[in-house]
């Protein structure tokens, strides 16, 4: 059974920095699609990072191009996502999500379309205040 435990969520004021991580237990990830997806109250989820653990592919959502950095260890069998100038905006629940194999396809927004994958942390809150 897959598990995705996030960590590192926080309240934080403008122009800050978080560092979110998610770890796999139960499934040793290597050549398959990990990604980061954020909902806001009142709006749907929507992709913001992914990246493919078998090399150094990654997709961001045009919002946080820039600010925004998607990282793997698979050693740890982990993602992270650095955040950085960090906008009220960017509040939300933050959740990271797995599919095996390699990313398919993105969103209008240019970050990962969430029909493409299985599975989901039950999410982390990410609080940016002005």
């Amino acid at each position: 059974q897959v598990q995705l435990e996030e960590a590192g969520g926080d309240s934080v004021q403008a122009g800050g920095a978080l560092r979110l991580s998610c770890k796999s237990v139960g499934y040793r990830f290597n050549s398959d699609c990990m990604a980061w997806f954020r909902q806001a109250p009142g709006k749907e989820r929507e992709g913001v990072a992914s990246t493919y653990t078998a090399g150094d592919n990654t997709w961001y959502a045009d919002s946080v191009k820039g600010r925004f950095t998607i990282s793997h260890d698979n050693s740890d069998y982990s993602v992270y996502l650095q955040m950085s100038n960090l906008k009220p905006e960017d509040t939300g629940m933050y959740f990271c999500a797995a599919n095996f194999g390699v990313c398919q396809g993105t969103d209008y927004n240019g970050g990962p379309d969430r029909r493409f994958f299985s599975y989901w942390g039950q999410g982390i809150q990410v609080t940016v205040s002005s």
